[in-house]
Order: structure tokens, then sequence, then C-alpha cells
């Protein structure tokens, strides 16, 4: 179990209790990158649950709703900005259809997961079988148009074993095949 943290999670900013897969206390206000239920999803640490002697403020609660797997860096702001490209054009996608096809219905927001294989639509009110069934549609053609499924995942468990540690086969801080900085397979002995 790493290090215990009350992370904001999504566009709805759930509050919840994760882990650190990599057992570092991270700050305040820190942008990391977790793994939920849902998926790998963007957070923002409220506080750690514990100080640097690894005294737990929550009684060492055992079921987290996930875990932190590292901080926000460039490649991952960069994929962010793209899910924020593709959320724009979903939003209006989906209003375009409602106003085309005279749904009831108000859509509030479309948040895309930072691992690029969830879309999800948010709505005022209740949603009746033919809005479902348009963001059904919606949700299919915009998972296919966000195509970075492989690169998210190698920024998520990066390319091999021992990637991005010191272990790894590279010295020069990043293997090409996985583009992050500091990724890479096992060294060759």
């Amino acid at each position: 179990m790493g290090a215990a943290h009350l992370v904001k999670v999504g566009l709805m900013g759930v509050v919840g209790h994760y882990d650190s897969a990599d057992f570092n206390l991270y700050p305040r206000d820190t942008r990391v990158i977790c793994r939920t239920g849902r998926g790998l999803e963007f957070g923002t640490v409220l506080c750690p649950l514990e100080d640097e002697f690894g005294n737990r403020a929550d009684g060492n609660a055992t079921n987290p709703d996930g875990e932190i797997l590292r901080r926000v860096g460039a490649d991952d702001d960069l994929i962010l900005e793209r899910l924020e490209r593709h959320r724009d054009k979903a939003f209006q996608a989906c209003q375009k259809l409602i106003l085309d096809r005279r749904l009831p219905g108000i859509l509030v927001d479309v948040e895309h997961l930072f691992d690029g294989e969830s879309v999800y639509f948010y709505f005022l009110g209740d949603v009746d079988s033919q809005l479902e069934t348009l963001t059904q549609e919606l949700a299919s053609t915009y998972e296919r148009k966000v195509r970075f499924k492989k690169f998210a995942e190698a920024l998520a468990n990066g390319c091999g074993p021992d990637c991005g540690t010191g272990e790894s086969q590279c010295s020069t801080g990043g293997c090409g095949s996985c583009s992050l900085s500091g990724g890479c397979g096992p060294k060759s002995k």
C-alpha cells in the first residue's frame, strides 16, 4: 500500500482516497494521473493522508478508490490538450444532433477519460432512451477518433519492465519506443 492521499478526479471532481503507486507523498494541488474504477483519469491532490513518517490520518484504510500512478508530465499535458479538443467537438456534435432530432434534454458537458477509451456525456435531468441511443452513437464515434490508446497505455505502464528506472536499457533518459522520457525495457546484461 502506497502513501495515502485525498484526490479530486474527473470532470465532476469526485473526491476519493488514492494510494500512490510509487510511495511518494504528493503535496496539495499536485496534478496527477490516477487509475480509478473508470480507467485512467486526471486528478488533483487535495492533501496527503499521512505525514513523512507514514502515520496515516485515515486510520490505515485498506480500500482505496484507486491509485496515483505519477505526477502529470509534459507528455501527459499533450494528451490532455488533445482530449480537450475532442471534448469540444463531441459537445458540439451532440448539441447539433439533439437539436436536429428535436430531443428533450440539456447537455451540460462531455468528458473523455485520460486513457482515451471512455467518453461520458452529462445531461441535466433524466436521460430518455432516445438520448441514451444518441450518446452511445457519439461515444462510439469519438472513442474511435481518440486513437492514442496505446500511447496512453505506454504513459501509464511504460514500454516494458523497469521502464523509466535506473534498471532500464538506455542511459539517455528515453528509449523512443514509448515516447517517455526515461522510458525503456530492461537493461541487457
